[in-house]
Order: structure tokens, then sequence, then C-alpha cells
């Protein structure tokens, strides 16, 4: 679980250190392109870790923080969360949190949120796709981690198979994404994981997972 420590999610990167990098000899360059990297080498070590990763929300979640949030697998949102890609206000587009969220919500709606840099509610979030539930502000972190303890009874291999085969798949041609599904269903399906869990069902009994 991801979750902010203060009355933020995340507010992304602290514009004031990126400033006062511009009196390097560069100009700043090899640091803004180490803080931009380092940020997206981040991003991609969630979508890439074989287990879930979700996100509690509560306050604002604003560029790289709302990149954090469309990065992680699962989102839940407190009621009065905020969310907003807003670089565009100050020169700056938002275009490292642009590829997070512009493969979680529609391309319209990723568009709308970065030209117009504006603030998002919870339920706005929710309906774009960018979270999954909304709750009350007390109850953002226990949902969370009952969403983490319903995945976390799965079985383990087969979770890592789904999620990685989930992201690979997407920016697949329709047709090679099934021929690439279909494999991994076979090795899924010689997977201890799936000759035991489907014994079960079988025998209509619980299944007893291999560790």
């Amino acid at each position: 679980m991801v979750t902010g420590a203060g009355p933020a999610f995340s507010a992304g990167h602290d514009l004031k250190e990126l400033t006062a990098r511009r009196n390097d000899g560069d100009g700043g360059r090899a640091f803004f392109a180490e803080t931009m990297t380092t940020c997206s080498d981040m991003m991609l070590a969630i979508v890439r870790s074989p287990k879930p990763v979700i996100a509690a929300v509560n306050g604002i979640a604003t560029a790289a923080g709302c990149q954090l949030v469309a990065s992680c697998d699962l989102a839940v949102a407190a009621v009065d969360a905020r969310f907003a890609t807003p670089g565009v206000n100050i020169g700056l587009f938002c275009s490292t949190p642009m590829v997070a969220l512009s493969r979680n919500v529609s391309r319209k709606g990723a568009m709308e949120m970065l030209l117009l840099g504006e603030m998002v509610g919870a339920e706005e979030a929710q309906r774009l796709g960018l979270v999954n539930r909304v709750v009350e502000a007390d109850r953002v972190v226990n949902e969370a981690v009952e969403l983490g303890r319903k995945i976390a009874a799965k079985p383990a291999r087969t979770l890592k198979i789904g999620k990685e085969a989930f992201y690979k798949q997407l920016d697949m041609p329709l047709e090679d994404a099934y021929r690439y599904a279909a494999q991994v269903m076979v090795e899924n399906m010689l997977d201890a994981e799936a000759e035991e869990g489907i014994g079960a069902f079988l025998d209509k009994r619980e299944p007893n997972w291999p560790r």
C-alpha cells in the first residue's frame, strides 16, 4: 500500500528544489534529467512489482502525485481527495504524469485534465477510472488494507502471472494480445496453483495453495 504521511497524498516534485538547480553550470539539465528518470523508474517499479500495489489517497494528489495514483494497480480515495495534473498552469506540461494517466482514464478525460490543469474531485476521478473506490476519509487506509488482504488470499504466482500479462498486453494489437494471452493461459494452466485450484473446485473443497 502507498499512502501519504501528512495531509496530502503527494503534491509531486519540489519546485523550489528544481528551481534552485537552475544555478548549476548546465542550467539544471543534468539534475532535471536525473530527477525525471528516477521518478519514471519508481513508477515502472510499481508496475513491474509481482504484487499488486494499492494507493490510499487522502488530500491532494497532483502532478507526479497523480502519476503515482495512476501507476498503482488499485486506488482508494477519500471523499474529499482531489487530483490534478496542473503543470500547464505554470508552463511545465505534465508529460511524465501523462504516461500513467493516459493508460488509466479515457483519452479525452486525460487530455482534459492535462490541458486544463484543474482539480478533479474523488467521485469524478472514480468516474474517469483513476480510482476504484471512494470512502470517508477515516476509512481510506482500512479500505485499502482490506482490499490488500483479499488479494493476498489469492494464489501468489497466479497474481504475478496475471499482473505481468495485464500490463504487457495493453499496448499490443488485438490479435497479438490474444495470441500472447493464450500462451500465458497455457503456462498458467500447467502451474501447480492452477492444478490445485481447479482440483479443489471440482472436488468442492478449499484449495491448499502450494508455497
